[in-house]
């Protein structure tokens, strides 16, 4: 599944319609398409329905409906469930060469532990015991430099284990579906929350176990309450007030360290989305926010 021959700077946001947009995600949206459009690329929506007992009906048409009242235009609009045999596909290619293992654990035995102790690694387990399919982690370092973040590493075997790629509910994991889809819609740079950080490594060696290239990556500061709490659906977070786009705008401007000139108060959201891609500069995004940051909605 190489994706070769990538020549068009294309970048993604990919929300799951598990509720509507709050402030923090809307944070996240604005920073992907901000980027695309600086770097003169595409900007693709990807909704992450593949959890479905998680999914809300009419999530997915609310939060396109907020993206367009702050002009966050699309250029493509895809579903996960429209790419379940692609994923399969990638899972018969890492089970073929040999990287998978099929795990009877269940959640309760592996909580324990942050990292998944190997229990299964060399069992064999009937074809008809319920399980997981686990990704066999090589022993060593996988480095990646974030734009924001700096240089990451993670020494996967030791800090997360063998990991999961297909779930005992017959879902496709996070890890998996995400690399599938990156690779296949052609991603060049992936910005998103820092609170997806950890999780990169192992989509780092996915990437390389399929056969494509990963993607540039930029993680975002997590946006928090006054509590230091995180925004989100979790924790409740009040989803975005519509009626004011502009003002949404001037505050995640602001926070992503792009504060709009004073002239421009009330703006159109167009006019201020113009503006930042004029000037937008990575560097001048906070690797984390400041008690000074926290915003409450």
């Amino acid at each position: 599944m190489a994706s070769e021959g990538v020549t068009e700077e294309t970048g993604r946001f990919a929300p799951s319609p598990t509720g509507p947009l709050h402030l923090g995600s809307l944070f996240s949206a604005v920073a992907s398409y901000v980027h695309a459009r600086a770097l003169g690329g595409r900007w693709l929506v990807r909704m992450e329905d593949l959890d479905t007992p998680r999914c809300v009906p009419g999530a997915a048409d609310a939060i396109l409906t907020t993206l367009d009242q702050h002009a966050l235009q699309w250029d493509g609009l895809t579903y996960q469930h429209q790419w379940i045999e692609s994923y399969y596909a990638a899972l018969e290619q890492l089970r073929a060469d040999g990287h998978t293992f099929a795990c009877t654990c269940s959640r309760s035995q592996t909580q324990e532990s942050s990292v998944y102790p190997g229990t299964c690694r060399q069992r064999i387990v009937p074809l008809d015991a319920p399980h997981s399919i686990r990704l066999k982690v090589p022993d060593e370092t996988i480095e990646l430099f974030d734009a924001i973040q700096g240089r990451y590493a993670q020494r996967l075997r030791a800090d997360v284990g063998d990991f999961v790629v297909f779930r005992r509910d017959r879902i496709v994991a996070y890890q998996l579906a995400v690399v599938v889809d990156d690779a296949a819609q052609r991603i060049t740079h992936v910005v998103r929350g820092a609170d997806l950080l950890d999780n990169t490594p192992r989509q780092v060696l996915l990437f390389r176990l399929l056969g494509a290239h990963a993607p540039r990556y930029a993680h975002v500061p997590v946006l928090s309450d006054r509590s230091g709490q995180k925004l989100s659906k979790q924790t409740h977070a009040t989803a975005v007030d519509a009626a004011s786009p502009s003002d949404n705008l001037w505050l995640i401007l602001a926070l992503l360290g792009h504060e709009p000139p004073n002239d421009l108060r009330g703006a159109d959201p167009t006019e201020l989305l113009t503006w930042v891609t004029a000037q937008w500069d990575v560097s001048r995004i906070p690797r984390r926010a400041t008690h000074s940051e926290f915003v409450c909605i």
